[in-house]
């Protein structure tokens, strides 16, 4: 088998779990169970279009940010993505387009940690969630996203 194929594989499809939307700079999230993704990010989103249009992370990074922490998972809220999805590595599909319910999307670059994090965690939380901050993606094709959906990649 060649790097290539290796790469390209992946084992399973994972799920959304959680949405969230920023209204505004540091105001609460907005907690959904459905959201329309439109060409720039999510309808009622204050995201960034283009590059960082909408950001995932990984259920199972929750559970690490608080191990790290020295306490059980983070709430999804204090990291501030849009999408928690579970049970497929999005590492793994960097640079690749993935199918997110009916909407698909380009994951391009990680979302790092800000300093906020010390903030909202308290010492050490920067460094709690380097390398576990998820990813940022562009939005390829618009559409519609619901709690439960498919991620899986468009191969």
């Amino acid at each position: 088998m060649t790097l290539k194929e290796l790469i390209y594989g992946w084992a399973k499809s994972g799920q959304i779990d959680w949405i969230g939307l920023r209204p505004e700079r540091r105001l609460g999230m907005e907690v959904a169970d459905a959201a329309m993704i439109s060409a720039d990010g999510f309808d009622g989103d204050r995201g960034h279009a283009g590059k960082r249009a909408v950001t995932l992370i990984q259920q199972e990074h929750l559970a690490a940010i608080g191990s790290f922490l020295g306490q059980g998972p983070v709430e999804p809220e204090i990291l501030r993505r849009n999408l928690v999805v579970s049970g497929i590595n999005l590492a793994a599909l960097n640079g690749r387009e993935v199918q997110v319910g009916d909407a698909i999307l380009r994951i391009t670059v990680i979302c790092a940690p800000c300093s906020r994090m010390e903030e909202a965690f308290g010492k050490g939380g920067y460094s709690a969630a380097r390398g576990h901050g998820g990813w940022c993606t562009e939005v390829v094709q618009p559409d519609r996203v619901r709690l439960g959906d498919v991620v899986q990649p468009v191969d």
